[in-house]
């Protein structure tokens, strides 16, 4: 007799040929078979607590390795639960699979327990959704979604398996399983060699450039092009998203305080991976006279919401390697040149932190934000991974911490999930346990997946976990107040007095709570000395809002 396969164990088989080495789930009955071929397969099953979780992790798990990351859920609730996880890796373009569970196909439309429409309610917000029709092809359109997260910008694709298809055996001999490195090709991307061309005689020509190096700059893996090309063509380069800490703090072309500064007296300025979203003001915040130029990996993004005066489709690393190869004979002296600019860009800068730098002291009680995150920014080491998951606490975080390593850098992107943090922590320990992982959660933020902190217990993944509590959700509660007044500003927003520090110790992990600001470091010290999951609970000052909150930027 031919040897026989599962369905469960050719998903399996699929995910190995991908280089998927861990699934994050939350167990169902329709799903179990897939465990079963984990476990040959030598994949890690990492259970949590709520599949939100799960859908999150892969995200991070994607970010952190450049690899598909890949959750595992059950029928109706538990693909429902992954939603809000999927919508985060498609905004945030995280290439991932969702396999969800389904009724037998004998039950089709029957009725049959969780039966759901999962791919018409998954198809908006992925590249790519289906239903898998028969166990010989289960690993065929495993690797038909794992191509489809590539296409272009990455974003997560989803597959339901409905449980008929994915308990029964068909022969070995039926069935199509792809081999490894020979069912995707390369979708890295030079760009029109013309397009190339004017952009580096525009650099040959500008007196005033400057950089934008966005979260794509990450995504492939673009980090030494990126350096090469503000070295050698002497442009002050500014990052966000993925993109922060492409070059280190204190590099003489890494700016991050006079951006605003910059985009209004730049003659050219260079946005490469960053749509014209509501964090660039829809492009709006760019001087009207500077010549400006869109690089991504996505053709719809180029020009989006602004007029361009050049575009280029392709990889940023491809692109701006060979951009700089191209102008590095047109500039003579380039440093000389750009120095008086840059000058005037640190000057800008240097008067923008020196003014910050008494809140960031600030011996105040209750703890002023700025406190915190100056302490979080000089506790980070170059092998520490942050993690941004929360509204007002984080919006001063992103003025203040600097990673200082390329892909040290975490936050949910442009959806503005909260509850991503715990999720992201656990994919990035898992897949890097020689980085230390640092999250700042709001206490809002925290409360939507914190008891997934059991799960860093179960799975010894130790890091340091920091809430900044103000027992609110302040982005908010600071909107409210200022169109319906005091009296009314704390409708739907105000939290209890809660001591994290203590939920975590119940949980197994460390805690502590701080309410001095004189203790922040200390107790940062102690949470990474335990070796444990912990969480240091700040009480921060709840009268205190970020700037960007109090300009409801979010908004506008």
């Amino acid at each position: 007799m031919s040897e026989t396969i599962s369905g469960g164990h050719l998903v399996a088989k699929a995910l190995k040929a991908e280089g998927v080495d861990v699934i994050y789930t939350l167990c169902g009955g329709h799903i179990i078979d897939i465990y079963d071929g984990c476990v040959d397969e030598g994949i890690e099953v990492i259970d949590v607590r709520h599949e939100q979780v799960a859908a999150h992790a892969a995200d991070g798990y994607a970010r952190i390795t450049g690899k598909p990351g890949c959750a595992v859920v059950t029928a109706g609730p538990g693909t429902t639960d992954a939603v809000t996880g999927v919508a985060n890796a498609f905004r945030a373009e995280s290439p991932m699979l969702l396999i969800g569970g389904q009724g037998a196909l004998s039950q089709h439309k029957m009725g049959s327990l969780q039966d759901l429409p999962h791919v018409d309610m998954m198809t908006p917000i992925t590249k790519f959704a289906a239903t898998v029709p028969s166990t010989e092809r289960v690993a065929d359109i495993v690797s038909m979604a794992f191509r489809e997260c590539y296409h272009g910008a990455p974003g997560p694709s989803f597959l339901e398996i409905p449980r008929d298809v994915l308990d029964a055996k068909v022969p070995l001999d039926k069935a199509r399983i792809p081999k490894a490195g020979q069912y995707r090709a390369s979708t890295r991307q030079q760009g029109d060699p013309e397009a190339v061309e004017r952009l580096a005689d525009l650099l040959a020509h500008a007196e005033k450039p400057c950089i934008l190096l966005g979260s794509q700059v990450w995504t492939c893996r673009a980090t030494d092009a990126a350096i090469d090309f503000v070295r050698a063509l002497n442009v002050p380069a500014y990052m966000n998203g993925s993109g922060r800490g492409t070059l280190p703090p204190g590099d003489p072309h890494h700016f991050q305080l006079s951006r605003r500064y910059a985009f209004t007296n730049a003659d050219l300025i260079i946005i490469v991976g960053t749509p014209f979203d509501f964090r660039m003001g829809y492009g709006k915040r760019l001087s009207p006279t500077a010549t400006v130029v869109q690089i991504d990996l996505d053709y719809r993004t180029v020009g989006k919401n602004r007029d361009i005066d050049l575009g280029i489709v392709g990889d940023a690393g491809l692109i701006l390697a060979a951009a700089a190869q191209a102008a590095s004979g047109r500039i003579e002296n380039a440093g000389a040149r750009r120095k008086e600019w840059m000058d005037e860009l640190r000057a800008v800068e240097t008067q923008a932190y020196e003014k910050r730098l008494p809140r960031q002291l600030s011996d105040a009680r209750p703890i002023d934000p700025y406190r915190l995150v100056h302490e979080i920014n000089e506790f980070l080491t170059e092998d520490t991974i942050y993690i941004g998951d929360g509204g007002d606490i984080v919006t001063f975080s992103g003025q203040v911490v600097q990673p200082k390593s390329p892909g040290h850098w975490m936050d949910p992107g442009p959806l503005g999930t909260l509850g991503v943090g715990m999720a992201f922590a656990m994919a990035a320990k898992q897949a890097r346990r020689d980085k230390e992982v640092l999250c700042l959660f709001g206490d809002g933020a925290f409360s939507l997946t914190g008891w997934d902190f059991e799960t860093m217990v179960r799975f010894d993944l130790p890091f340091i976990g920091v809430i900044g509590n103000n027992s609110s959700m302040n982005q908010i509660r600071y909107g409210q107040a200022a169109k319906y007044g005091e009296d009314r500003a704390r409708v739907g927003n105000t939290l209890g007095d809660i001591r994290y520090g203590d939920f975590a110790k119940l949980l197994g992990g460390y805690g502590e709570e701080v309410r001095d600001p004189a203790e922040i470091r200390p107790a940062l010290e102690r949470a990474r000395e335990s070796g444990k999951p912990s969480l240091i609970n700040v009480w921060v000052d709840p009268e205190v809002y970020a700037p960007g909150t109090m300009n409801q930027t979010m908004y506008k």
